[in-house]
């Protein structure tokens, strides 16, 4: 019997889509169907229809800017993965709502699981658990959850945030049947045979240092880099004039730098002004350094294939990934790195490792 298997729906009628899905993984018995929607279906209506497919099963989601699995990868779709109930020991799934008033809404989910555990977070040894974070992509809730994540457990925490193809309307999230927003979800795992996270990205590090100098943290917004106006400092960096930028920036991060194969990607916005916007937070005082892009389907397949023998992929993919990958013609090469094993995985508006970082891949892989 297959432990993991995937699916995936061009259909539009979402009553359609679903009951393919069904049709695909009826040879399955899962503890849990993970699923990426387009926010291009009736997305509260795909939700219930999901969970009734899938009775007695945990279904759990979110919208995307874009789907995948293994040799698919495209918008307005819905993927699924079927997870067989030898693959889990433990699996508990938490909902925190109303994540940007409720500052406490992390404490109350660990204490569920510790209940449920009969260990505290603290204890839990992070080589065995694992857990998945899919957060509100228009939140900006991001850094907050994943510190609090971080300074509460060591068990590692790997995910992504939902999108609405560059909408930024409104993201959901879905579990059993319901659905979220301004909510993030937690899911506590203990894989069967083992996992690896992974973090790739693809980019060339730079000499160029841009430091911060005057951030508003509220609004990701950078005023000042090296005591110059943050555009004008940009520009600077790129040896390109100020008019140009606007054009180039998205294809020119900058990077919290540990060393050359361990780096966390801040992605420019747009520009406000003289100031620049970033899709996460750029702390003041801390140096960044100008990145330059390599290819992606190279890179990411490089970084996957040192991972060894597989069972399954969740992929966390950052949305500037997929529209440099749609706009390279590369959609198809990407989702082929993954031929060989079950892969699941959506176009993110943030990834989350060890914090909140922007034009990343990162990958929950099991054993």
């Amino acid at each position: 019997m297959n432990v993991f298997k995937i699916a995936h729906s061009e259909l539009t009628n979402s009553t359609e889509a679903v009951k393919s899905l069904k049709e695909q993984l009826a040879d399955i018995d899962a503890v849990m169907i993970l699923y990426f929607v387009s926010p291009s279906y009736p997305v509260e209506k795909i939700c219930r229809e999901m969970a009734d497919a899938f009775a007695g099963v945990h279904t759990v989601g979110c919208t995307t800017a874009g789907e995948m699995i293994s040799n698919y990868m495209g918008l307005n779709s819905i993927v699924a993965m079927a997870w067989g109930k030898s693959t889990l020991k433990y699996l508990q799934i938490e909902v925190l709502e109303d994540i940007k008033n409720d500052k406490v809404a992390v404490d109350k989910a660990f204490q569920s699981f510790e209940k449920s555990l009969g260990k505290t977070m603290k204890s839990l040894e992070p080589e065995k658990y694992v857990g998945m974070v899919i957060i509100d992509g228009l939140s900006g809730c991001e850094e907050r959850l994943n510190d609090q994540l971080g300074n509460l457990t060591n068990v590692p925490f790997i995910g992504g945030s939902a999108g609405d193809n560059f909408l930024f309307q409104d993201t959901w999230l879905f579990v059993n049947g319901k659905a979220y927003t301004n909510a993030a979800l937690l899911l506590l795992m203990e894989p069967t045979n083992g996992f690896i996270t992974l973090k790739t990205q693809s980019f060339t590090i730079t000499d160029k240092k841009l430091i911060p100098t005057k951030v508003v943290e509220s609004r990701r917004l950078v005023i000042e880099f090296n005591g110059k106006p943050a555009s004008e400092a940009y520009a600077e960096a790129l040896g390109i004039t100020i008019d140009e930028l606007s054009e180039t920036l998205g294809e020119y991060p900058v990077g919290l730098i540990f060393d050359e194969n361990n780096y966390f990607v801040r992605s420019p916005k747009q520009i406000e002004g003289t100031s620049v916007s970033f899709y996460c937070l750029a702390k003041e005082g801390l140096e960044l350094r100008l990145l330059k892009p390599k290819d992606i389907v190279a890179t990411t397949a490089a970084d996957l294939q040192k991972c060894g023998k597989l069972q399954a992929v969740v992929d966390f993919n950052c949305a500037q990934r997929f529209t440099e990958l749609m706009r390279n013609n590369q959609l198809k090469e990407y989702s082929k790195i993954f031929a060989e094993v079950p892969a699941i995985g959506f176009a993110t508006y943030g990834e989350s490792y060890i914090g909140h970082i922007n034009q990343t891949s990162t990958m929950l892989l099991i054993k």
